[in-house]
C-alpha cells in the first residue's frame, strides 16, 4: 500500500520534470505536439485492441469457457488506455506496453503469478509441507477427543 501511495505521489512529479527537460530542448509546442499525437495514436490501437479482446471474450462466452484470460486482458488494456490519456512519456510507455500484443501477454504473465502468489493459503512454498496436514499429537501436548454428530444424519 505505501508503494501506492509513494507512486501516486513521484510519478507526477517525475513526469512533471520530464516533460520540462523534453520542452528545454524540443520547444514547448513540439512536446504538446508529441504528447497529443501519442495519445490519439495510443486511443486508436486502443480501440483496436479492445474490439478484439471483446470478440475473442464473447466467443468464449458462446463456447461456454470461461474467459478469464480476455477479462484480465480487457482489465489490462483500459490501465493503458487510462495511462495514454494522462499526458507524460512515462505513462505513454506503461500505456502502449499494454496495447503491444506481446508486452500486454507478459503483463498478463505477470499478473497471474501475483494473483496465484496472493490465492496460494498462506504463501505456501510448491515442495513445502502443507501447514495444515499435521498427523500425531498436537503442538500443545493436549489431545481433545469428542463425538460429533454431522447435521446431514437423522437422529432416530
Amino acid at each position: 500500500m505505501r508503494f501506492l501511495v509513494i507512486l501516486f505521489i513521484a510519478m507526477p512529479i517525475i513526469e512533471m520534470w520530464l516533460l520540462i527537460v523534453v520542452g528545454q530542448h524540443l520547444g514547448a509546442s513540439l512536446t504538446i505536439i508529441m504528447v497529443v499525437f501519442t495519445a490519439v495514436i495510443g486511443l486508436h490501437g486502443l480501440r483496436s485492441q479492445g474490439l478484439s479482446t471483446f470478440k475473442r471474450l464473447q466467443d468464449k462466452l458462446l463456447s461456454q469457457q470461461l474467459p478469464a484470460k480476455e477479462i484480465v486482458e480487457g482489465l489490462i488494456l483500459a490501465i493503458g488506455g487510462a495511462f495514454l490519456l494522462t499526458p507524460g512519456f512515462i505513462t505513454d510507455i506503461l500505456g502502449f506496453s499494454c496495447l503491444i500484443p506481446f508486452t500486454r501477454k507478459l503483463w498478463l504473465k505477470l499478473f497471474f503469478t501475483w494473483f496465484q502468489f496472493r490465492l496460494s493459503p498462506l504463501h505456501q512454498e510448491p515442495f513445502e509441507p502443507s501447514r495444515f496436514d499435521r498427523s500425531g499429537p498436537s503442538v500443545s501436548g493436549d489431545t481433545i477427543e469428542g463425538e460429533y454428530l454431522d447435521s446431514h444424519d437423522e437422529v432416530k
